[in-house]
């Protein structure tokens, strides 16, 4: 069976592959909205990460202290 964390990443992987493909789409069709469209939905997505791995951090000292 597949577990939690392996669904997690598997989305946030599925993101990351639709947002690119969304920054090679805008390119080709050189549309400035949809470059900078896909350029905020990529910033959002590894701030979203980075507040992930921040906020397990946090859990793990909570547990430990």
């Amino acid at each position: 069976m597949i577990s939690r964390t392996h669904i997690s990443r598997l989305v946030i992987f599925a993101f990351m592959v639709l947002v690119g493909y969304s920054i090679a789409k805008a390119i080709q069709s050189q549309s400035v909205t949809g470059i900078l469209l896909a350029l905020i939905s990529l910033g959002a997505g590894i701030y979203f990460l980075y507040l992930l791995a921040k906020a397990k951090q946090e859990q793990e000292q909570e547990e430990t202290a």
